[in-house]
């Protein structure tokens, strides 16, 4: 591959040099094509095809070179050919050079620009997938960019070829005309610069915005249309009207109240959503009580007896709930209501896109926020509705300890609730349909957290497809498992679902109003998190893509600032840098690219790792399992990703989420003082292997002859002293 590319660079350097070197641009003057006009127009009847194919071919190398004179070609051509047929032999001569200089640019360079610059290229091609045929047929129709340019730029993007040629062949054919209408006066030119006049050049720049106007008009005409059946409010009672309050929709609410916007927030269950009340705060609970039994299990390590404390599953549980009634009036209604928020019990029910029924009342808001959250996904399995299961949801109103426990699913739910309640003495068998826990992760992140749960106590089926369940006497279950030919039957007592989430978009209206959704079941947003209806927006769960507690909040600041304030300017969510952390032990945590995303995305990378077991805190707290590893550009320090495994992960992801939303490399990083001993010393021990991996190399053995001279220099001056003055022996009187 590389030969080729520097053999194509070499042929088209002496192509280009030779135009020069010929001095072939001098034939590619008005004066000179003016002079020769009647001699070629003989030769041009005499030998038509001949001259036709002549001429096409020098139009096409000259384009596909981006060399100089492609006007006057244009000129030429009509001008010895006629206006007919000079104008299809540029136009298609036109299109097929430039979708050379298309491929050449991409063959040459793009692999470059990918490796340099790869996350901006990478929005850039998400924009071209998009609207890449309105970029450029609004630049082809717009002369005022030259075309060989746009060859050249565009050909470092993802857009087909295709797309290209045929967006091409009809944007540079109104140009195109003009000059060969033109060159069929060749005679009379004085200047190419006459041919395109302010007034003609204006033409063509509101040619070029017609795409684009058109497509706006076309979504005007869409969103009356949407709105037609809907009568408008000749008056608001809220600026805002927010559905759910989980963390999406209290942080919506709380922002819109900040800034004395008048806010109803309305909730049919409680204040807090999942996450308060049978998600993150719970079950972060139930992981701190289970840790200290892993730990009790630990203590001869640490210098003591093994203890016989044994957890009592009903105190623990006891214990979660005392931990959400703590938390709750973080999230509750008289705090919101003190903040400024009208908070309102009930369900929801939107009847227009400014309007929501709730508890016989019907609510009139300029915008209304969705934000209703997920709930846990209960699959299509053969005899669930027989047998009582648990998801996240009523996991928690236990208070008898399973016998044995069959969790379906190896995600981060499964294996947090999994390894949690196997801690605390609990029979527990995992089953996942994928080889490999947690199969976002890499191989190896998942196997030291395999190895941890089975060392635990938790019994893995890695790799088993669950076909069906049947009950058994004495609250006992069956679950049937499949493994390509291989089958297995399971018997346990409590069956728990921890296969995700899915999108609440039902039961509230979004049917009747015709808001779209997206292949996912969530509902679909633009950039600023608005609806196919402007004045509807979502967030978190409901909206996706990521179903995280901080991402969800993240959403809320560009949903309340647009919805409020969009008329003025509008603010696109930005998605770049979202960290996320399974509290497993050991935690995983992860912020940007792994190697297995960098790898299917084919981004070239390097990866600096250092080990958890060579960090001073790690070794003194005796918790060395885990790694942390940094992925690069080559060459480079701007942090593509990092992935912490071990203690505290969660925590520590923080720095480099901060360094990665700031654009600061590992050498910053390397530079921030770090206390000791920490385990936050890591990321600045990442940072010093990156360093060094990355010394001048070919600087190092010149300071080591630097080194060496100072030291010689001095060893000689003193065996043999200078005897040029009397002071040079000290025991020579004067």
């Amino acid at each position: 591959m590389r030969r080729t590319k520097l053999g194509l660079l070499l042929l088209m350097a002496l192509l280009i040099g030779a135009f020069f070197a010929l001095d072939l641009d001098s034939y590619l003057t008005l004066s000179a094509l003016q002079a020769r006009q009647s001699a070629l127009e003989g030769w041009v009847d005499a030998h038509f095809w001949q001259a036709s194919a002549l001429f096409f071919a020098v139009y096409v190398l000259s384009t596909a070179l981006s060399l100089p004179g492609a006007s006057l070609l244009t000129l030429f051509g009509s001008a010895i050919f006629g206006v007919g047929w000079g104008l299809l032999l540029v136009s298609f001569a036109s299109t097929l050079g430039a979708s050379l200089a298309f491929l050449s640019a991409r063959f040459l360079l793009r692999d470059w620009v990918l490796r340099r610059f790869g996350d901006k290229l990478s929005l850039v091609d998400a924009g071209m997938a998009k609207d890449g045929p309105f970029y450029l047929l609004s630049l082809r129709l717009i002369p005022l960019f030259p075309f060989f340019l746009i060859n050249l730029l565009m050909g470092l993007t993802a857009l087909p070829l295709r797309t290209f040629y045929w967006v091409s062949q009809l944007g540079m054919l109104p140009g195109t005309l003009v000059y060969v209408l033109a060159g069929s006066q060749l005679a009379q030119l004085t200047s190419t610069g006459n041919i395109l006049s302010p007034g003609l050049i204006a033409a063509l720049c509101l040619l070029g915005l017609l795409p684009w106007l058109a497509r706006a008009g076309q979504g005007l005409l869409a969103r009356h249309r949407l709105h037609a059946r809907f009568r408008r409010p000749d008056h608001f009672d809220y600026n805002l009207v927010v559905i759910g309050a989980g963390a999406g929709g209290l942080v919506t609410s709380y922002i819109a109240a900040a800034v004395k916007a008048r806010v109803a927030l309305i909730e049919q269950h409680k204040m807090g959503g999942d996450c308060l009340n049978t998600g993150c705060v719970p079950s972060k609970a139930l992981i701190r009580s289970a840790r200290f039994a892993a730990q009790q299990r630990q203590g001869a390590e640490l210098g003591f007896r093994e203890s016989q404390a044994r957890a009592d599953f009903a105190a623990v549980m006891a214990r979660v709930a005392r931990v959400i009634t703590e938390v709750a009036p973080h999230d509750s209604v008289e705090r919101y209501e003190a903040l400024g928020v009208e908070c309102i019990q009930g369900e929801a029910r939107l009847v227009s896109p400014w309007e929501v029924e709730v508890g016989g009342r019907r609510l009139a808001s300029r915008h209304i926020v969705l934000a209703t959250g997920a709930r846990p996904l209960v699959p299509d399995l053969p005899g669930l509705s027989e047998v009582p299961y648990l998801t996240s949801d009523n996991l928690w109103q236990l208070r008898e300890p399973p016998r044995h426990l069959l969790v379906l699913g190896g995600g981060p739910i499964g294996c947090e609730l999994a390894q949690s309640l196997a801690q605390l003495g609990i029979r527990v068998s995992l089953i996942e349909l994928a080889d490999q826990l947690l199969p976002r992760e890499e191989a190896e992140v998942a196997a030291l957290l395999q190895q941890q749960m089975t060392e635990d106590g938790v019994h893995l089926l890695l790799g088993w497809h669950a076909e069906r369940v049947e009950p058994l006497a004495q609250d006992q279950i069956r679950l049937h498992l499949r493994r390509g030919d291989e089958t297995c039957r399971l018997e346990g007592d409590r069956l728990l679902l921890a296969l995700g989430r899915v999108a609440n978009v039902g039961g509230f209206g979004l049917e009747d109003l015709g808001v779209e959704l997206t292949a996912r079941g969530t509902v679909a947003v633009d950039g600023f998190l608005a609806t196919n209806y402007p004045s509807i927006l979502a967030v978190g769960d409901v909206a996706g893509p990521y179903q995280f507690t901080h991402f969800a909040a993240h959403q809320a600041w560009y949903a309340a600032v647009n919805a409020l304030f969009g008329q003025f300017k509008r603010f696109k969510a930005d998605y770049r840098v979202i960290p996320a952390a399974t509290y497993t032990s050991p935690e995983v945590a992860r912020v940007g690219l792994n190697r297995k995303e960098a790898e299917a995305q084919s981004i070239p990378f390097e990866a600096t790792r250092f080990e958890l077991k060579k960090l001073d805190r790690a070794i003194a707290d005796g918790e060395t399992q885990g790694f942390i590893e940094v992925l690069t550009p080559p060459g480079k320090d701007r942090i593509l990703g990092a992935t912490i495994v071990g203690p505290h992960a969660g925590e520590r992801i923080a720095e480099f989420t901060l360094a990665m939303r700031h654009r600061l490399g590992l050498g910053k990083v390397l530079a921030t003082l770090h206390a000791y001993p920490t385990l936050m010393e890591g990321n600045k021990y990442v940072a010093g292997q990156w360093r060094q991996a990355h010394q001048p190399k070919a600087l190092l053995p010149w300071l080591a002859r630097y080194h060496h001279w100072r030291r010689r220099g001095k060893l000689e001056a003193r065996q043999h002293p200078l005897q040029t003055g009397p002071a040079a022996n000290p025991h020579k009187e004067s």
